[in-house]
């Protein structure tokens, strides 16, 4: 192989008899060099997105989530539940009970989600993060139970944060039919007050449908004394989130399912993974295209250096080695288009990190944020760079070896 790669690089770098060949090369360089660099940098798009929505979710999610796999509701007391609970590795454990309610307020009626947790709330995410209003977190005190509404929920029944009449919260009772004559009757009645704060995740599934509360008040509310819905955790600093959710996996056996903060949002992050695998196949077609350049400039080279050929062969150069000669050079350029595009996807990537040079828009604030993120990742260099290469090595190797056979012959 050293002897046509010797000649395949000298092909290469050298002048040739036609300067038009050495136009369509490095033309072909750079095509394969910007499509690289197109899916070195939408790649990196579509990370800084998914980081960007994990980082919202973050303030309201737990690190990990157990919930049964049959039924809704779970006995708090739960032989496992308890085992859990006394993990060495786990830092806050908070029990959850949510379910959907009707809230009335300023005549206005809205289904929501009532999700009912512990006081160690606070300890579990980063709630404070994300609280609009003048007042702090808090979920009950003395008689009074507190909701804390998401900004959204606060929008459609008409209030502010610091709302003064209490909302009235509504969910049917259990295993008990509807009294036409009466409908209320037919349904728990609670209250809620202001704490004076609310919170904005700016994720309408959570501003415009979510309300929390104290644990006690959802299961008075919702008539499961005793009962869960969920637990969330949070691992103690320095411990391996994917190690410990195999961990509990193998201790909660099959009775429950454990949930990541990626899986808690499944739907929203597998739509951005399709949108980027996409994007990712439409950018290989537009690399293919740019690797027919390599076509027809090996097709020139092949022509220009139809009598090298013969020299070499009468030198005692076989078919094989020649053949590999056009070869090699073909792969050299698709290599070099790889390595420039990764550099230069690379560095547009870091300006933008930096810089933002690319915005949302000209007002400042108007969108959650006002640069297109980006994340780059490792192993999506790798794929790009092995990407570039098979369609490179793929796309010249039927063609070469169709054109040679009259040089060698």
């Amino acid at each position: 192989m050293a002897f046509p790669f010797y000649i395949a690089k000298r092909y290469l770098f050298s002048k040739k008899s036609h300067t038009a060949i050495n136009i369509i090369s490095g033309v072909s360089v750079c095509g394969v060099a910007i499509a690289t660099a197109a899916l070195v940098c939408i790649l990196s798009v579509f990370n800084g997105f998914q980081d960007m929505v994990a980082g919202l979710f973050t303030a309201f999610d737990p690190e990990l989530k157990v919930v049964p796999v049959e039924g809704k509701y779970v006995a708090a007391d739960d032989e496992l539940l308890e085992t859990l609970r006394k993990n060495r590795n786990i830092a806050v454990y908070t029990e959850v009970v949510e379910d959907n309610a009707l809230l009335i307020a300023n005549n206005r009626q809205v289904m929501v989600t009532i999700k009912g947790v512990d006081d160690n709330f606070e300890d579990l995410t980063d709630i404070n993060n994300i609280l609009y209003g003048d007042g702090i977190f808090e979920l009950h005190a003395d008689v009074l139970d507190y909701g804390v509404a998401g900004i959204g929920v606060l929008q459609q029944l008409g209030l502010p944060v610091d709302f003064m009449q209490p909302i009235q919260v509504y969910a049917p009772r259990g295993d008990e039919r509807i009294d036409m004559t009466d409908p209320s009757e037919s349904f728990n009645i609670e209250e809620l007050y202001s704490p004076n704060v609310g919170f904005m995740v700016k994720q309408n599934k959570y501003d415009g449908k979510y309300v929390l509360t104290n644990i006690n008040f959802a299961r008075r509310l919702f008539e499961k004394e005793g009962m869960v819905t969920a637990v969330e955790l949070k691992l103690k600093k320095g411990v391996n989130i994917a190690s410990m959710k195999s961990e509990i996996k193998k201790l909660l056996g099959s009775k429950f399912q454990v949930q990541d903060r990626y899986e808690q949002q499944e739907s929203t992050f597998q739509i951005m993974k399709i949108e980027k695998l996409i994007s990712y196949i439409f950018l290989t077609f537009i690399l293919m295209v740019a690797c027919f350049n390599i076509i027809g400039s090996l097709s020139m080279l092949i022509i220009d250096k139809k009598e090298d050929a013969v020299i070499m062969r009468n030198i005692g150069a076989d078919n094989r080695q020649i053949r590999n000669i056009f070869m090699l050079e073909g792969r050299m350029i698709s290599l070099i288009g790889a390595v420039a595009g990764i550099i230069i996807g690379l560095a547009l990537c870091l300006i933008q990190q930096y810089y933002g040079v690319i915005r949302f828009g000209n007002q400042e604030g108007a969108y959650i944020i006002d640069a297109y993120p980006v994340s780059v990742s490792v192993w999506d260099i790798i794929l790009v760079f092995i990407t570039v290469i098979i369609v490179g090595f793929v796309s010249v190797w039927y063609p070469v070896r169709t054109m040679t056979q009259e040089v060698i012959q």
